[in-house]
């Protein structure tokens, strides 16, 4: 699903990656962790093409990002789901617009819309609350909107970049076990983190980085 070799990544002089080789597998969950400043927003902005790497090959479900044109790196982002820590929603649309937008923007039917995004917030437990607007939800719960907006369109990847930095225990571990059930489903999953406790209660993969190299796999 993911494959890395000898990536490095660099801003002027500064290697915010450095030589990186690695495999992730389709239906992976794993771990990018390691200190603040140690690489891991751009392993997953490389990812998702946000960034582009400085040397080496990236390839995504086997595609090359780093000789994706600004035009069909939309396409590579339809099979992407991406999920922030200060949650990215528009203030001034419903629960349900939210969701629902990334599958408006590519043209899909109203109908199929609404239909995909009940059964997303079913499946992150907002059943019934698409009417309402993100201001009247908890921080937890608007995190579960930015899940259920990563996977309405059925992503073949979710990048999941500090999830749980802004929530309180009850809530993190929450939103952790919607992104386990996500996996199961077969979806491949990268979480960055630092929380160690997480990464004890939900046992899978590290990728852990420092000064920009993966010291462990």
């Amino acid at each position: 699903m993911i494959r890395m070799y000898h990536v490095q990544k660099k801003y002027g002089e500064i290697a915010a990656l450095r030589d990186i080789n690695l495999r992730v597998e389709k239906g992976e969950f794993c771990y990018v962790t390691g200190p603040s400043g140690a690489g891991k927003s751009t392993m997953l902005k490389l990812l998702y093409g946000a960034e582009l790497p400085t040397d080496g090959k990236l390839l995504v479900g086997g595609v090359d990002v780093s000789k994706l044109s600004d035009r069909k790196l939309p396409g590579l982002r339809r099979n992407m789901g991406i999920v922030f820590q200060d949650f990215k929603l528009i203030q001034s649309r419903t629960v349900g617009e939210n969701v629902g937008l990334a599958l408006e923007v590519i043209g899909t039917p109203r109908a199929d819309i609404e239909r995909r995004v009940q059964a997303v917030l079913g499946i992150v437990g907002l059943r019934g609350r698409g009417a309402e607007y993100p201001r009247m939800l908890s921080g937890g719960e608007q995190q579960r909107v930015a899940v259920a907006r990563a996977i309405v369109n059925d992503p073949s990847i979710l990048l999941a970049d500090e999830p749980t930095g802004n929530l309180d225990g009850a809530m993190a571990i929450e939103v952790m076990e919607i992104l386990q059930a996500i996996n199961l489903r077969g979806t491949t999953v990268l979480v960055a983190t630092h929380d160690a406790g997480l990464m004890e209660r939900f046992p899978y993969r590290r990728l852990r980085f420092e000064h920009g190299k993966l010291v462990q796999s």
